[in-house]
């Protein structure tokens, strides 16, 4: 099969705010200038005045103005590994073509300038005939979800991006000075952004100085610290915890109840404790803040997971959650003999044979070329989606809300679904009145699915029944079976 690869990825804006600088101008005259909001408007006509005000502003630091200003961005054929280092950044809106849903077999591939023919054609037969595979694993009727593990970080993804100028100078900053300035690709894509941005929107763009420096925005700490030998080796066995809680609110039923009855009654905090000293009060108090449709009394219980074992495909599941703080290794850190076999696979030896063939090869032409000076940032492109890497989130009890209602319904992918529903588990133990309450939309509330539901909201309500002790191994045998 004839593969198409090439060497540049796009990145265009395909629509802006339709006043382009008008707002963002008006916006640095308002606090300043008598008159309302039209009469501004109407003194914020001038595009050479408008650019050169938001640079006096900007300048001065108060580049909050340059959130009235939207961009549409289509990112074309750039690499999976571009796509995620753009998702990271969440003040933005992504919309991503799924490896769930599409054939990626014959979706085309990055391929970076690297020095020397054989490097260039080691690096396009590697990426050749991992594709090769995937497109076996498909005849041998593997789900695409389950053969997209072996999909590598060069091949092309394409994806919206709706982003505000604040945060999407935010991302150009990375992308030209900070940790994407090791990627010739990543940095391609905030040069033509950058360009385009200067084109049609010269006032926001000069509140960029060219003359900025390189960025450490990557935080490196292991030349500081020497780990013992094997430390990073995993136990042989499957006894490794997949879900481990760091820290969390203590109290928190508590803690969340008190926010709701001061946001709602203004009582004393005297008074509040006096009331949620009577279990069936704090009971009622919970149950109102959970039905709400916005109940952001939740926000104050907090909880910070380690999250062990995560294939790449399943972190961008993770960082689509835009209300959290999340850290996610740099790709480098990447063992190649660690990574996920879904239970299709397994079932049949011969794709279980194609695939860890797969990863294998993939790892031996890692070190190879590693070994001819290629260059680590490079190197990523060739590593596989389902390798694992360890992360750290955390999500206050309103984001955990929305992450359970849609993580742990049967349409979500089942990796990430068997993560948080251990996430839950954990969960009703250490803060039950709050977490007892909490699982798919269905369990909550009602199912949201529409023509899409599995149909089985009678067994979901048992399976998360909180008198349920064994919901983990449950699903793990629902989702195995």
């Amino acid at each position: 099969m004839d593969f198409k690869d090439r060497i540049y990825s796009v990145a265009e804006i395909v629509g802006i705010s339709s006043m382009g600088e008008k707002i963002p101008a008006a916006a640095g005259r308002i606090s300043t200038l008598e008159g309302d909001t039209h009469e501004i408007l109407e003194k914020s006509q001038d595009a050479e005045k408008n650019a050169n005000l938001i640079k006096k502003v900007t300048r001065s630091n108060h580049t909050s103005i340059l959130e009235h200003t939207v961009y549409n961005i289509a990112f074309r054929n750039v690499s999976i590994l571009a796509e995620q280092f753009m998702i990271e950044f969440r003040l933005a809106s992504f919309t991503v073509k799924s490896r769930r849903y599409v054939n990626f077999g014959s979706m085309g591939f990055y391929v970076p300038e690297l020095d020397g023919d054989i490097c260039q054609d080691e690096f396009k037969k590697s990426v050749r005939a991992c594709l090769e595979d995937y497109n076996a694993l498909l005849d041998r009727g593997i789900p695409q979800e389950d053969a997209r593990f072996i999909l590598p970080y060069c091949v092309f993804s394409n994806f919206y991006c709706t982003v505000n100028a604040r945060e999407l100078l935010n991302i150009i900053r990375s992308a030209l000075y900070g940790r994407g300035r090791l990627y010739p690709e990543i940095k391609s894509l905030g040069e033509q952004l950058m360009a385009q941005i200067a084109q049609m929107t010269p006032g926001i763009a000069a509140s960029l100085s060219d003359s900025r420096p390189e960025l450490s925005d990557r935080l490196s700490l292991s030349y500081l610290f020497k780990a013992k030998e094997g430390a990073n080796e995993r136990p042989k066995n499957a006894n490794e915890k997949s879900v481990e809680l760091i820290s969390y609110t203590s109290d928190a039923e508590k803690t969340v109840a008190k926010a709701a009855l001061t946001a709602s009654t203004q009582y004393p905090l005297s008074e509040i404790e006096k009331l949620l000293e009577d279990d069936g009060n704090l009971t009622t108090v919970l149950d109102k803040v959970i039905a709400c449709s916005r109940p952001r009394s939740l926000e104050a219980a907090v909880y910070t997971f380690r999250i062990n074992g995560v294939s790449l495909s399943e972190i961008t599941h993770f960082a689509r959650h835009r209300m959290q703080s999340i850290e996610i290794p740099s790709y480098t850190l990447i063992d190649g003999k660690r990574y996920v076999i879904p239970e299709t696979v397994k079932k049949d030896p011969v794709a279980l044979e194609i695939y860890i063939n797969a990863f294998e090869r993939m790892d031996e032409v890692h070190k190879k070329l590693k070994n001819a000076g290629m260059p680590e940032e490079e190197l990523v492109y060739l590593r596989l989606s389902g390798s694992k890497l360890d992360i750290m989130v955390t999500m206050n009890a309103r984001e955990l809300l929305l992450f359970f209602r849609l993580r742990t319904c049967t349409r979500a992918q089942w990796e990430i679904r068997g993560h948080a529903i251990e996430m839950l588990r954990i969960l009703r133990e250490v803060s039950p009145g709050i977490f007892n309450r909490f699982g798919p939309s269905c369990f909550v509330s009602k199912c949201t699915e529409g023509t899409l539901t599995c149909g089985r909201m009678d067994d979901m309500k048992k399976i998360f029944d909180p008198m349920n002790k064994s919901l983990s191994e449950d699903v793990l045998k629902e989702q195995t079976a």
